[in-house]
């Protein structure tokens, strides 16, 4: 039987390429544990329509 714990799934989504005006976006899926991080999480990723690494901001 699985765990009830803290952790949830959120969406990441560029900050680079939302203001670029670019169509199409860039989004990647991962888990955060609400308890300790109950901010929202900025993390560097890799942007293949930019081809660079980019921060991405949670959203929802």
């Amino acid at each position: 039987m699985a765990k009830k714990g803290n952790r949830i799934q959120v969406i990441m989504e560029c900050t680079e390429h939302k203001n670029s005006g670019m169509s199409g976006t860039s989004r990647y899926i991962t888990t955060k544990n609400k308890k300790n991080t109950p901010d929202r999480v900025e993390l560097k990723k890799y942007n293949p329509i930019l081809k660079k690494v980019t921060v991405h901001k949670e959203i929802k």
